[in-house]
């Protein structure tokens, strides 16, 4: 059982790994010192649960994992979707993407299906640990993210989605659009846990709510979209985040 007055909820990319691959030793001991002191781990990330695994390299098994921007969720290593498009959806986002010639990345509970250039910088994290299949869209039992890459008219795009009802988390500086079944997102997939008392560590537009609610919020880095809404800012470096992390920890009362 999660012990939500002391969960602390990580985001992975950009906040605690740095190069897409993976976590530096000092942040992985400071949050070994957070569950020392007795804290429950989530690590929730737009990552399918699939591609957080390598980066977490076997650290921290007993953690809850949220993925996909809140789709899926894995506790006590099992995985489900808990939330994937609607037919209709998805339809409507296929005929938007075809219309502005939109290269994709559609994740399923686990397998995926991959459309954007051969050399788009996104595969070098798409199933690092070889744990999937790559597969035609049709061959997914349901689509849970579908992350676009490139198209002709990215703005257009994002808000054809949010015309058909989606959360859309638009990356200006990467030139990605993140699109997730109606209004999933990180903090919905956390309450729908039973988790409403956290701390936590965010980089980007979709930890805006994450970090709105929680006790204790902490921005990584200075994405403008996050101004006012975290208690503490800290600079994106292994040894800032790993010390945040590390006051957090010492922080906490013995129970």
């Amino acid at each position: 059982m999660i012990n939500s007055a002391r969960t602390t909820v990580f985001d992975v990319d950009g906040t605690l790994c740095f190069d897409g691959r993976t976590i530096d030793g000092r942040i992985l001991a400071a949050i070994e010192s957070c569950q020392r002191a007795g804290h429950d781990l989530v690590f929730a990330s737009a990552r399918p649960v699939r591609d957080l695994l390598p980066v977490l390299g076997g650290a921290f098994p007993d953690a809850t994992l949220i993925g996909g921007n809140g789709s899926l969720v894995s506790v006590d290593g099992r995985v489900r979707a808990r939330a994937a498009f609607e037919a209709g959806a998805l339809g409507g986002l296929l005929a938007a993407a075809d219309r502005f010639r939109a290269g994709y990345l559609a994740d399923g509970p686990w397998d995926y299906a991959y459309t954007g250039p051969a050399d788009h910088p996104i595969l070098g994290r798409v199933d690092q640990g070889r744990l999937a299949r790559r597969v035609d869209l049709a061959d997914l039992p349901a689509v849970v993210k579908f992350l676009v890459v490139d198209a002709t008219d990215m703005p257009a795009l994002a808000e054809a989605g949010r015309r058909l009802g989606m959360t859309v988390n638009h990356h200006l500086d990467e030139a990605l659009i993140d699109f997730a079944p109606g209004a999933t997102n990180k903090w919905e997939a956390l309450t729908s846990l039973g988790i409403d008392h956290y701390n936590a560590f965010g980089n980007d537009i979709n930890d805006l709510d994450l970090l709105r609610n929680a006790r204790h919020g902490v921005r990584v880095g200075t994405h403008p979209d996050l101004d006012g809404v975290a208690h503490t800012t800290v600079t994106p470096d292994p040894a800032a985040v790993a010390a945040e992390i590390a006051r957090l920890a010492a922080a906490t009362p013995v129970a």
